[in-house]
């Protein structure tokens, strides 16, 4: 298994991670909880202090190397956006993953201190439908880490 492959499984398999309702159902009750994975299009917002832009830039490539799974960033010297797909079960697992990304990786990309301030998840269906009724935003192309 090549790296990239195991740093998304233990990306993922952490998102998967679930509590138990009290039901006896979940996780906790001896049994392994069901993996139905679905695709999230998650968009994660961030901002704060203005940052010289070589440095958001060489930041988010780092982020998008150790993660190879970002699909593309935009950026500018206060804010930034980070479009990708998130394998989890629901809605409520991607948006833990996506909510945890900036500030896990904040120290190893050298990415600026800035706060979350907006987060979008939302499933396969809903953005395909979105983008054929052009109300969502297009498939992102060309994909990487550009400038606004």
């Amino acid at each position: 298994m090549d790296t990239r492959s195991a740093d998304r499984r233990r990306l993922v398999g952490r998102a998967l991670t679930s509590v138990g309702t009290g039901d006896g159902e979940g996780g906790g009750h001896g049994r392994e909880p069901e993996h139905d994975s679905r695709l999230w299009h998650v968009t994660l917002s961030v901002s704060g202090k203005p940052a010289p832009l070589s440095e958001v830039r060489r930041g988010l490539e780092q982020l998008a190397h150790d993660h190879p799974f970002l699909l593309t960033s935009r950026y500018a010297d206060d804010h930034a956006e980070i479009r990708y797909w998130e394998e989890a079960r629901d809605l409520h697992d991607a948006a833990a993953v996506a909510l945890r990304l900036w500030g896990e990786h904040r120290s190893s990309a050298q990415l600026p201190p800035w706060e979350i301030v907006g987060l979008e998840v939302i499933d396969r269906a809903t953005y395909h439908q979105r983008v054929a009724e052009g109300y969502g935003p297009p498939p992102a192309h060309p994909v990487g880490v550009h400038p606004y």
